[in-house]
């Protein structure tokens, strides 16, 4: 039995088919954790839905943006951008279904030493304490106001933690933080404007994994998202958003021996 960490495939059947392939995956015997972003700005999303939601137990999926922007469209919130490629998604005839597996999906998995998110956690979470307020937004998003939460989900403040926030505010910090975030302050307000590498950090702001004392680096984090950060296999990280949609590679990695296995990916 192996476990590989999957980065954002985004649309993108034939690539994560191909990806599949590479590393001999067996249903009967393997594991798959998504980094999330499972859709949008690739050619596949309903097919890449349906094929990992086909994979049951041996598949794990955290939310990642794209994915909660995904299930509010279908709910008549947010609005579709010009680059949305979720058309084929919104007007299938099992789309209830796959939203509302989708929407039951984790905003974080744990599992020591590792654990699975797509953007980052804020530096004064603890894992522990990040796996109770991923329930709170997961609770939400599965309860029967679920519709109500997705009304008031996009935004981007409050841009910092405090246990006081209630609320939509609360619930929308955990998840910009746990789907959004790249760049943040020591003292943990996150910057929602820049998008490029890390040499480009806002003044004053640190690569959510790189802030000083950050309390859940002791873990080693498998992310996506960050398509301009790129590869890193570090000690306690693994960052797996390697462009795949813009061209680049889809990543995955072994996560016993920590072995890589990429597929060249054509442009979207």
């Amino acid at each position: 039995m192996a476990t590989y960490a999957v980065g954002d495939v985004q649309g993108c059947l034939g690539a994560l088919e191909a990806l599949l392939e590479r590393i001999r995956f067996d249903l009967g015997r393997d594991r798959l954790w998504f980094v999330g972003d499972l859709v949008n700005r690739g050619p596949d999303s309903l097919e890449v839905l349906r094929f990992v939601k086909s994979l049951g137990e041996a598949a794990i999926v955290v939310l990642g943006n794209h994915d909660l922007h995904l299930v509010a469209l279908a709910e008549g919130f947010g609005r579709h951008r010009a680059d949305d490629t979720l058309a084929d998604v919104l007007s299938a005839p099992d789309r209830d279904e796959l939203l509302a597996w989708l929407r039951h999906r984790p905003m974080l998995h744990v599992e020591a030493p590792h654990f699975l998110v797509h953007a980052g956690l804020l530096p004064q979470w603890t894992v522990a304490r990040a796996r109770e307020l991923a329930a709170e937004v997961e609770t939400a998003l599965r309860g029967p106001r679920y519709r109500e939460f997705l009304a008031e989900l996009y935004g981007s403040r409050p841009e910092y933690w405090d246990d006081a926030h209630v609320g939509v505010d609360r619930l929308r910090v955990i998840v910009n933080a746990m789907t959004r975030m790249r760049f943040v302050s020591a003292d943990g307000v996150m910057d929602f404007h820049a998008k490029g590498p890390p040499a480009n950090a806002p003044r004053g702001c640190y690569p959510w994994f790189a802030v000083p004392g950050r309390r859940s680096a002791a873990a080693t984090a498998i992310v996506g998202h960050w398509s301009a950060l790129g590869l890193v296999l570090a000690p306690n990280l693994l960052a797996l958003d390697t462009g795949c949609v813009w061209g680049g590679r889809l990543s995955a990695v072994r996560l016993e021996d920590r072995r890589l296995y990429q597929v060249e990916c054509p442009r979207g």
